[in-house]
């Protein structure tokens, strides 16, 4: 495939969607939609995102015993997902300063140690460039109510066995489904 062009179509508050133009190998058009937190993308080292946009948080307790995992409602599902911690760096941060700030207006918990940073991951790559980069850590403290009146977040500490039953039962975001799962296998 060869990209041809960008052609921006409609741009929304937090994100644009735009149609990218390619030429396969067989020499036929080829037109894929798909959205991005950049409002003015032209290139495809832009359309590559070398810069993280967001910040996902995985989280152990002080005792490495239990899981840290967000029960939000999400607005694209109209349902309840469980999902890790998250949110978008705002600009002038770092992602672990976005990650300390985000623990703390999601779940009212304290960012206690920082013990690796996965490299950048596309967030849904079969329609977005948006770029994640986890923070792998520790928190502790009491959970408070998220500060955000458009999100509805319950945090939970939960052991391998209450994790190996939450995805039998219930649906996940896919990042933290297979972590999850990984963890509580161990």
């Amino acid at each position: 495939m060869k990209l041809q062009s960008i052609e921006k179509k409609e741009a929304g508050h937090f994100i644009t969607r735009y149609d990218l133009h390619y030429e396969t190998e067989d020499h036929e058009a080829k037109t894929y939609e798909i959205i991005s937190r950049n409002p003015d993308l032209t290139t495809a080292d832009e359309l590559h995102n070398n810069t993280p946009d967001a910040v996902v948080l995985i989280m152990e307790d002080e005792a490495h015993e239990r899981l840290l995992i967000d029960r939000e409602y999400r607005l694209a599902v109209d349902s309840w997902i469980y999902n890790f911690p998250a949110g978008l760096i705002d600009p002038g941060e770092t992602p672990e300063e976005a990650a300390a700030r985000e623990l703390r207006e999601e779940t009212g918990l304290e960012l206690v140690s920082i013990d690796d940073r996965i490299g950048r991951s596309y967030s849904a790559v079969g329609f977005s460039n948006e770029v994640n980069v986890c923070v792998v850590g520790t928190a502790r403290g009491e959970f408070k109510k998220s500060t955000s009146n458009v999100e509805e977040i319950v945090p939970g500490w939960y052991t391998k066995e209450e994790v190996r039953e939450l995805l039998k039962k219930y649906p996940f975001a896919a990042r933290t489904q297979a972590y999850a799962y990984m963890w509580s296998r161990e």
